[in-house]
């Protein structure tokens, strides 16, 4: 069995994964609770499945980019239970996993998260053949930036495309397909499958290295005048 993690940003989503398929998963909105809720809900998860942690071969986690807060929680529950479990772990980028479950459309496939700041953290991704490939890595940039960069049909994801649609439409025209906001709650079925890949692979990650991949550092106040 492995275990994919996703507490990226808002939405956080758990699968069990055994013999390449999906066995369990939980999808939900937990806002900044991941610290509260995500031991908890693989607790859950793992006794609607009937399976047993101790089972578990690989984790998987999404390392970003994303929130902090969560990003933080994931890796370091990820890295806890790789390490007690004595099993390997795989990170994978979270837009990647975004865009995975439009790979048969044969389509350049663009996720979009919200990076504040009228920013936003993207990346292209497009199934050529048996290849996934990553054709533009993940970056910062503007909604301006971005359409003027875009040159042919593109699939656009994310939780946050629903909100600049009409921007991107505005921008792009024919060339932008906009997904629909119902398939805007990141899955980590797709993530595991991604991830699977590598740990089949025999290409894991480094426990004590494996870093997030942050849209910025936490937010820090500069003391005020006499204060330390």
């Amino acid at each position: 069995m492995q275990v994919a993690i996703d507490t990226s940003t808002d939405i956080a989503s758990l699968a069990l994964i055994q013999d390449g398929k999906v066995m369990a998963e939980l999808t939900w909105r937990c806002g900044q609770n991941h610290t509260i809720q995500l031991l908890p809900s693989l607790a859950h998860l793992l006794e609607q499945a009937g399976l047993n942690l101790k089972s578990a071969e690989g984790i998987i986690v999404a390392k970003g980019p994303g929130s902090y807060n969560g990003l933080r929680v994931g890796i370091s529950t990820a890295k806890g239970l790789a390490f007690s479990l004595g099993i390997p772990l795989a990170g994978i980028s979270t837009l990647e996993a975004e865009a995975y479950q439009y790979a048969e459309a044969g389509l350049p496939v663009c996720p979009i998260f919200n990076a504040g700041r009228e920013e936003i953290a993207t990346a292209v991704y497009q199934k050529k053949g048996e290849r996934w490939l990553q054709l533009t890595a993940e970056h910062l940039t503007t909604i301006d930036v971005l359409c003027s960069e875009i040159t042919t049909r593109t699939i656009f994801c994310g939780e946050f495309v629903s909100s600049i649609a009409d921007k991107l439409k505005a921008g792009l025209k024919d060339k932008a397909i906009i997904t629909s906001p119902v398939t805007g709650l990141r899955r980590a079925g797709f993530l595991a499958e991604l991830g699977l890949k590598r740990l089949e692979a025999g290409d894991y990650d480094n426990q004590a290295t494996l870093q997030p991949l942050y849209f910025r550092g936490p937010s820090i106040t500069r003391p005020g005048p006499g204060k330390k």
